[in-house]
């Protein structure tokens, strides 16, 4: 979590992308998002239907741009047990179901491969601490 002037906003990316850049020795992808913009997923309750199904283990993916087509949901993949029930912006919305070795599905090639977009995922519970982290901020 990064504090920027909205005017600066760009200049701070910079300043990441070459400082990762030396560190990792390649060009690095890197996913920004306001605060603004998280809290107003975490506020649509784009899980709700899910609450009180401790068996599932809810992703968001987020995408580098929207895809170049709008996909058709859901999307299924049977070997990770997984579905991307929908996308809001530039997120993918994912839900999991246990397997059998008991690991749960992780979305991240799936949605790349779906998608053909760039994309990085967290849980959902990890979403909403960061919200309730920056509003605890001063």
């Amino acid at each position: 979590v990064f504090e920027s002037p909205a005017k600066t906003t760009a200049a701070l990316v910079r300043r990441i992308q070459v400082k990762l850049r030396g560190l990792l020795g390649e060009e690095p992808g890197l996913f920004l998002r306001t605060v603004r913009e998280i809290e107003r997923l975490v506020a649509s309750a784009p899980f709700r239907r899910f609450a009180g199904k401790p068996r599932l283990k809810l992703y968001v993916a987020f995408l580098s741009r929207k895809p170049r087509q709008q996909p058709r949901f859901p999307l299924r993949s049977a070997p990770e047990v997984l579905e991307v029930i929908g996308m809001k912006n530039r997120e993918a919305l994912v839900v999991s179901g246990r397997k059998k070795n008991g690991f749960y599905g992780f979305p991240n090639a799936f949605i790349e491969r779906e998608l053909g977009v760039s994309a990085t995922s967290r849980n959902w519970s990890t979403i909403k601490k960061i919200v309730r982290l920056v509003a605890l901020e001063p």
